[in-house]
Protein backbone atom coordinates (compact mmCIF):
# COMPACT_ATOMS: atom_id res chain seq x y z
CA UNK A 1 0.00 0.00 0.00
CA UNK A 2 1.47 3.57 -1.02
CA UNK A 3 0.14 7.12 -1.79
CA UNK A 4 0.73 9.30 -4.33
CA UNK A 5 0.05 12.95 -5.13
CA UNK A 6 -2.04 13.82 -7.59
CA UNK A 7 -2.70 17.68 -8.31
CA UNK A 8 -6.38 18.83 -8.44
CA UNK A 9 -7.78 22.49 -8.57
CA UNK A 10 -3.98 24.10 -8.20
CA UNK A 11 -3.53 21.99 -4.68
CA UNK A 12 -2.15 18.13 -4.44
CA UNK A 13 -4.56 15.41 -3.69
CA UNK A 14 -3.56 11.69 -1.89
CA UNK A 15 -4.07 8.66 -3.95
CA UNK A 16 -3.99 5.71 -2.10
CA UNK A 17 -3.31 2.69 -3.78
CA UNK A 18 -3.28 -1.22 -3.02
CA UNK A 19 -1.98 -3.64 -5.21
CA UNK A 20 -0.99 -7.43 -4.63
CA UNK A 21 1.97 -9.11 -4.56
CA UNK A 22 1.47 -10.32 -8.47
CA UNK A 23 1.33 -7.03 -9.38
CA UNK A 24 -2.54 -6.44 -9.43
CA UNK A 25 -4.49 -3.48 -7.87
CA UNK A 26 -6.65 -4.51 -5.32
CA UNK A 27 -7.95 -1.13 -4.40
CA UNK A 28 -7.73 2.78 -4.85
CA UNK A 29 -9.01 5.56 -3.37
CA UNK A 30 -8.41 9.53 -3.92
CA UNK A 31 -8.55 11.84 -0.59
CA UNK A 32 -7.90 15.44 -0.15
CA UNK A 33 -5.73 14.99 3.46
CA UNK A 34 -3.32 12.53 4.16
CA UNK A 35 -3.94 11.62 7.90
CA UNK A 36 -5.11 8.71 9.80
CA UNK A 37 -8.52 9.28 9.09
CA UNK A 38 -7.99 8.60 5.09
CA UNK A 39 -5.78 5.88 5.86
CA UNK A 40 -7.87 4.11 7.60
CA UNK A 41 -11.00 4.41 5.57
CA UNK A 42 -9.08 3.36 2.49
CA UNK A 43 -7.88 0.26 4.66
CA UNK A 44 -11.92 -0.33 5.80
CA UNK A 45 -12.63 -0.32 2.32
CA UNK A 46 -9.92 -2.50 0.76
CA UNK A 47 -10.50 -4.94 3.37
CA UNK A 48 -14.27 -5.15 2.69
CA UNK A 49 -13.96 -5.11 -0.73
CA UNK A 50 -10.96 -8.09 -1.15
CA UNK A 51 -10.70 -9.49 2.27
CA UNK A 52 -8.43 -9.40 5.75
CA UNK A 53 -4.94 -9.79 4.40
CA UNK A 54 -1.91 -11.86 5.96
CA UNK A 55 0.75 -9.19 5.88
CA UNK A 56 0.69 -5.54 4.61
CA UNK A 57 3.70 -3.52 2.87
CA UNK A 58 3.80 0.07 3.69
CA UNK A 59 6.45 2.60 3.90
CA UNK A 60 6.88 4.53 6.99
CA UNK A 61 4.42 6.83 6.96
CA UNK A 62 2.77 7.63 10.48
CA UNK A 63 -0.70 8.12 9.96
CA UNK A 64 -1.07 4.51 7.49
CA UNK A 65 1.27 3.04 11.05
CA UNK A 66 -1.93 4.34 13.09
CA UNK A 67 -4.50 3.14 10.85
CA UNK A 68 -3.09 -0.44 10.77
CA UNK A 69 -2.92 -0.73 14.49
CA UNK A 70 -6.25 0.94 15.33
CA UNK A 71 -8.11 -1.22 13.21
CA UNK A 72 -6.11 -4.35 14.39
CA UNK A 73 -6.98 -2.80 17.79
CA UNK A 74 -10.67 -2.31 17.14
CA UNK A 75 -11.28 -5.79 15.14
CA UNK A 76 -8.66 -8.00 17.35
CA UNK A 77 -7.41 -9.75 14.11
CA UNK A 78 -3.60 -10.08 13.42
CA UNK A 79 -2.14 -8.59 10.35
CA UNK A 80 1.42 -8.82 9.64
CA UNK A 81 2.81 -4.91 9.42
CA UNK A 82 6.12 -4.76 7.27
CA UNK A 83 7.69 -1.36 7.00
CA UNK A 84 10.39 -1.25 4.36
CA UNK A 85 10.88 0.83 1.79
CA UNK A 86 12.80 -1.86 -0.61
CA UNK A 87 9.71 -4.26 -0.27
CA UNK A 88 6.86 -1.76 -1.10
CA UNK A 89 8.60 -2.00 -4.74
CA UNK A 90 5.95 -3.17 -6.21
CA UNK A 91 3.20 -0.27 -5.77
CA UNK A 92 6.11 2.42 -6.13
CA UNK A 93 6.60 0.95 -9.56
CA UNK A 94 3.23 0.19 -10.56
CA UNK A 95 2.10 4.19 -9.60
CA UNK A 96 4.73 5.22 -12.65
CA UNK A 97 2.04 4.84 -15.69
CA UNK A 98 -0.75 6.44 -13.63
CA UNK A 99 1.81 9.75 -12.81
CA UNK A 100 2.60 9.24 -16.58
CA UNK A 101 -0.84 9.47 -17.65
CA UNK A 102 -2.06 12.22 -15.17
CA UNK A 103 1.02 14.63 -15.74
CA UNK A 104 0.43 14.50 -20.03
CA UNK A 105 -3.20 16.27 -18.67
CA UNK A 106 -3.58 19.47 -17.82
CA UNK A 107 -4.86 18.90 -14.84
CA UNK A 108 -7.64 18.07 -13.10
CA UNK A 109 -10.34 21.48 -12.33
CA UNK A 110 -12.22 19.69 -9.39
CA UNK A 111 -11.99 16.70 -6.99
CA UNK A 112 -15.66 14.96 -8.47
CA UNK A 113 -13.75 14.87 -12.00
CA UNK A 114 -10.45 13.79 -10.80
CA UNK A 115 -11.89 10.99 -8.80
CA UNK A 116 -14.09 9.78 -12.18
CA UNK A 117 -11.07 10.46 -13.91
CA UNK A 118 -8.38 8.41 -12.17
CA UNK A 119 -11.07 5.60 -11.87
CA UNK A 120 -11.07 5.17 -15.40
CA UNK A 121 -7.26 5.71 -16.02
CA UNK A 122 -7.23 2.78 -12.86
CA UNK A 123 -9.54 0.62 -14.98
CA UNK A 124 -7.74 0.17 -18.14
CA UNK A 125 -4.38 -1.65 -16.32
CA UNK A 126 -6.92 -3.63 -14.56
CA UNK A 127 -8.63 -4.15 -17.72
CA UNK A 128 -5.28 -5.52 -19.40
CA UNK A 129 -3.94 -7.70 -16.02
CA UNK A 130 -7.25 -9.48 -16.40
CA UNK A 131 -8.55 -8.60 -13.01
CA UNK A 132 -12.21 -7.74 -13.78
CA UNK A 133 -14.12 -11.09 -12.25
CA UNK A 134 -17.14 -10.53 -14.42
CA UNK A 135 -15.13 -10.67 -17.81
CA UNK A 136 -12.00 -12.35 -16.77
CA UNK A 137 -13.09 -15.61 -18.27
CA UNK A 138 -14.20 -14.37 -21.59
CA UNK A 139 -11.39 -14.48 -23.71
CA UNK A 140 -11.93 -10.60 -25.59
CA UNK A 141 -10.18 -7.68 -26.29
CA UNK A 142 -9.41 -5.15 -23.88
CA UNK A 143 -11.57 -2.42 -26.15
CA UNK A 144 -14.67 -4.99 -25.41
CA UNK A 145 -14.47 -5.34 -21.82
CA UNK A 146 -14.05 -1.97 -21.76
CA UNK A 147 -17.84 -1.36 -23.31
CA UNK A 148 -18.87 -4.28 -21.63
CA UNK A 149 -18.65 -2.18 -18.72
CA UNK A 150 -20.88 0.68 -20.05
CA UNK A 151 -23.64 -1.43 -20.63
Amino acid sequence: MDETYVKVGGQWKYLYRAVDKDGDTTDFLLRAKRDHAAARAFFGRAIDLHGLPENITIDKSGSNTAAIVSFQADSGLAIELRQSKYLNNIVEQDRLAIKRITRSTLGFKTFRCARILIAGIETMPMIRKGQLCDIKDQATSPATQFYSLAF
